[in-house]
């Protein structure tokens, strides 16, 4: 049995329309789920810990649904990278074909421990391991930090893709990995494929991949629609009359796909990763929120690349909402009006970062939402902090005026992996200590251009 906990008089966001939003209640978490939220919980067990929450804001933990762990450890590289320039220096032979298993532990441990301290408790992980030994240790970071996520499998950018003849072929490689650590759904990391899809693979390829997918009842996330590469290509359409778009398949950016295919992810339930940050700097295109919003779907929000953003969901949620609002009053300013209402709300953004990047990665029985009976993944966010107060819209606050400094306590699965504005149970110099000698080493082995040469320790 798990240690119980009692939220008290915090500011509670349920993003459960069933239980909408109280100014003032209370949050039961008994074992690992949520047991009940309502105003004046009396509990009559004496061990339970009660947790003053009366100058917090209650929600849901935050869920990436893309984001490259291993990138840690390049962490503010590429502030000036365009999307050629990043994929030069950590693909094709660059420094993410250096990485040793030990350093991919590390860097999935502090990505993940990252994440955690900015109140994002479920994330996917689009990694790409060079070998079985490097695959192992990516999940050993994911487990040892106590993050929920979705291990999406891929391979090696410069390999072969599909090589039935390989003893590590990909078939039999995943389905080793799928029996070793994902035999269960009753887990934190959930098991999922980042393929190469059609704009990156032979179609053949996309086509065995996504099959291998159902197979294996796992995620299927690719890149797809984004820079000059995916203009022309009609992917989604492809795959749409092949019938392989359903809920398992993810598509990542999406920026040029063509308006017919976003209604063809939305009316097949195919979700959509919108990395809003990275792809206006990058070169990826405009992000498609409002387009997928348009013809009937929910966009979902990604960190993607701690090279050139923080690893933090807030700043995605500014960058999704200022970018489509713009985009919409634009419209309107070149045909000489002013707009009213605002197109695109703080509350729709929130439910990207929340409920709908939960249901995109099949883990809306779990998380999302703060509704009796799933795991408690939530946050508190103090509201007395000065960037904050005083609060007059709570969900405002959150979109528009929280950092990952106002996040106070963190649970996953209803244990507490920060308190008080700090982790908990993680030997933080130590971690750094590693991943600093991770970096060094490889620095030794590929020089990356137009980086900082200075490495602070």
């Amino acid at each position: 049995m798990g240690t119980s906990y009692l939220l008290k008089n915090g500011c509670v966001l349920s993003m459960d329309a069933r239980i909408g939003q109280y100014n003032r209640a209370d949050v039961l978490i008994q074992d690992s789920v949520i047991a009940a939220i309502q105003p004046n919980i009396e509990v009559a067990d004496p061990d339970i810990e009660v947790i003053d929450a009366s100058d917090m804001i209650i929600m849901p933990g935050l869920v990436d649904t893309h984001r490259h762990m291993w990138e840690s450890l390049v962490k503010t590289a590429g502030t000036n990278w365009s999307l050629p320039v990043y994929l030069q220096n950590l693909y094709y032979g660059a420094m993410g074909s250096k990485l040793r298993p030990q350093d991919s532990y590390i860097a999935n441990l502090l990505g993940s421990l990252e994440a955690l301290n900015a109140g994002v408790t479920t994330v996917l992980d689009w990694s790409m391991p060079y070998s079985a030994e490097h695959t192992d240790e990516l999940i050993r970071g994911l487990q040892d930090a106590g993050i929920r996520a979705v291990f999406a499998h891929g391979v090696p950018g410069e390999t072969a893709y599909w090589n039935r003849d390989s003893k590590l072929s990909y078939p039999e490689n995943v389905r080793g990995v799928k029996e070793k650590y994902f035999s269960s759904n009753d887990q934190l990391l959930t098991y999922g494929l980042a393929i190469r899809g059609p704009e990156f693979s032979h179609w053949d390829t996309t086509v065995q991949d996504i099959r291998l997918a159902e197979e294996l009842d796992a995620i299927c996330s690719m890149h797809v629609g984004f820079g000059s590469w995916g203009s022309a290509d009609r992917s989604i359409s492809r795959m749409y009359e092949a019938g392989l778009l359903s809920p398992r398949i993810n598509v990542v950016h999406g920026n040029t796909m063509g308006m017919d295919e976003f209604k063809m992810l939305a009316d097949t339930g195919a979700s959509l990763s919108v990395t809003p940050e990275v792809e206006m700097m990058m070169g990826h295109g405009y992000p498609a929120t409002g387009h997928f919003l348009e013809h009937g779907g929910t966009p979902t929000l990604g960190v993607d690349v701690v090279t050139s953003t923080g690893g933090d969901m807030f700043s995605q949620m500014k960058f999704a909402l200022q970018a489509e609002r713009s985009r919409t009053n634009e419209l309107l300013l070149q045909q000489g009006e002013m707009p009213g209402e605002l197109s695109l709300q703080a509350s729709q953004v929130l439910r990207f970062a929340t409920s709908a990047g939960a249901q995109a990665l099949g883990l809306e029985r779990k998380t999302g939402s703060l509704t009796p009976g799933k795991e408690a993944d939530l946050i508190m966010i103090r509201t007395t902090d000065l960037n904050l107060f005083p609060v007059h819209d709570p969900i405002g606050a959150v979109v528009q005026f929280a950092n990952p400094s106002n996040v106070d306590t963190v649970f996953v699965a209803g244990k507490p992996v920060k308190r008080e504005g700090k982790l908990l149970h993680v030997d933080l110099d130590e971690i750094r200590r590693k991943a600093m000698q991770s970096t060094e080493y490889l620095l030794t082995q590929y020089r990356m251009s137009d980086a900082n040469r200075v490495v602070f320790s």
